[in-house]
């Protein structure tokens, strides 16, 4: 999140030696704190978004403790508010608890115990004035700023490249890991082209057959085949004059492959079972997780093919490695899950960013939108990042260096084998290590490279 604001604490005693005495306890333990006799005369230092937290007597001449309470909460309902009470006032103190007082304590109080009070309340202020920053950073955003989220110089970059090609009608190319957001920025692309009045048509090219992906593609007659009782439109024909997105791209059969190149460079498609040709109009998107420039030199992407997609790339950076948006997007995906549970937008405690920050996130945007959807929810602990039934459990960056380095290394050689679909030859290379030194490695890291083969 953005730089913790400085919290003073407002501390209203009328026992002037009470006061003096928390003062010294509080400017000791590193707290600024500013001391009033009366709730009268600390009114004028209260106001909503007040970086400040409140440490009050119940009983003071005129307007009491309990009584400010509820004028505190009209200012600011999120204020915390630490009420000190004498043996006698318990039942009143905890009733105020029941209207919204953060915390009380019981007079004579240790001073670590009014610390460690005043210490939380501060964190908690702390955490909700930089989300109320957040929540207004996102209400000023418009456009794609509010759509594509993020502060870092990597989306900074990405919004910049997507407003660019928006303005031409390029066939473009979107690189990313599993759930970095390929169809939202496909998605915003056509919506900031001319072609937004138009389809945008989205088909995963994901495990599709041959047969099936040609008919998706280009659409059939009637009769062309056993199953085709009727003419079927092809997302091409569909998307003409707007957007078709081809996602999974580097899944697509290689025959499939021949035909849409052949598409591309021609403009227009052939149904199964016609030989008439029907041109088209429309930008298209392809997106994939992997190298196609790789699979290409290997022979699992045609190259003709991908130099004709590869007019205009964008590439999107893992979650990992834009780790100052994650606070930004996490309170984002709350307040969306907040307002489609129809919940209060929960806030987390500094521990709970903390773990945000430190956590790997295979999953990417994906996986954190899953995490704050579960945190409105009311499913996880202190610990949000400990998600069961994950698809993957990847644990929050270990703390000491030899165990980071390990991590690190385990990370890159997991990444190049997948790329490489488990060919240890191909990943070595790519490692600029020896054969044997990346066997070494896996045995010692415990990675099964047969895993990662297609």
């Amino acid at each position: 999140m953005s730089e913790a604001p400085a919290i003073r604490v407002l501390l209203v005693e009328d026992d002037e030696d009470v006061r003096l005495s928390t003062i010294q306890v509080l400017t000791l333990a590193g707290f600024e704190v500013e001391a009033f006799a009366s709730a009268e005369r600390a009114r004028a230092h209260i106001s909503f978004g007040v970086p400040a937290i409140v440490v009050c007597d119940v009983r003071l001449p005129g307007m009491s403790g309990t009584e400010w309470l509820g004028e505190l909460h009209t200012a600011d309902a999120e204020l915390p508010v630490i009420l000190v009470t004498g043996h006698g006032h318990i039942a009143m103190a905890v009733q105020a608890m029941r209207e919204g007082a953060y915390d009380f304590i019981e007079k004579p109080f240790s001073s670590e115990r009014l610390v460690a009070i005043v210490r939380h309340a501060i964190e908690r202020r702390q955490l909700t004035l930089q989300v109320r920053a957040l929540r207004d950073a996102l209400e000023n955003w418009h456009g794609i700023q509010a759509v594509l989220i993020g502060r870092s110089a990597q989306m900074q970059q990405v919004r910049r490249t997507v407003m660019t090609l928006a303005e031409t009608s390029a066939d473009v190319l979107i690189y990313g890991e599993t759930g970095t957001g390929k169809e939202l920025v496909a998605r915003c692309l056509h919506e900031h082209s001319e072609r937004r009045r138009q389809h945008f048509v989205p088909l995963n090219c994901g495990g599709l057959p041959e047969a099936l992906a040609e008919s998706e593609l280009f659409g059939h007659e009637a009769g062309a085949f056993t199953s085709a009782n009727r003419v079927r439109v092809g997302k091409f024909e569909y998307a003409n004059g707007g957007t078709l997105f081809l996602d999974e791209i580097e899944s697509m059969p290689m025959a499939v492959q021949i035909k849409l190149l052949r598409a591309l460079q021609e403009r227009s498609i052939e149904r199964i079972g016609s030989n008439k040709a029907i041109p088209f109009d429309c930008r298209v998107v392809a997106a994939s997780k992997d190298d196609l420039k790789d699979m290409s030199d290997r022979q699992k992407f045609r190259a003709d093919l991908y130099y004709r997609l590869g007019v205009a790339f964008i590439e999107l950076p893992p979650l990992r490695e834009r780790r100052e948006d994650i606070p930004l997007l996490f309170e984002h995906f709350t307040l969306l899950a907040a307002a489609r549970y129809e919940r209060a937008a929960p806030i987390p405690s500094s521990a709970q960013v903390a773990d945000l920050m430190a956590y790997a996130w295979p999953g990417n945007v994906r996986e954190l939108r899953n995490v704050a959807d579960r945190f409105v929810l009311g499913l996880l602990g202190e610990r949000l990042t400990q998600v069961r039934g994950s698809a993957e459990d990847v644990p929050a960056l270990p703390r000491g260096l030899p165990q980071q380095v390990e991590s690190f290394e385990r990370a890159v050689i997991v990444e190049t084998l997948r790329k490489h679909q488990g060919d240890q030859p191909a990943t070595a290379s790519a490692l600029a290590i020896a054969r044997q030194t990346l066997h070494d490695k896996l045995r010692k890291l415990g990675i099964a490279a047969d895993e990662f083969k297609a």
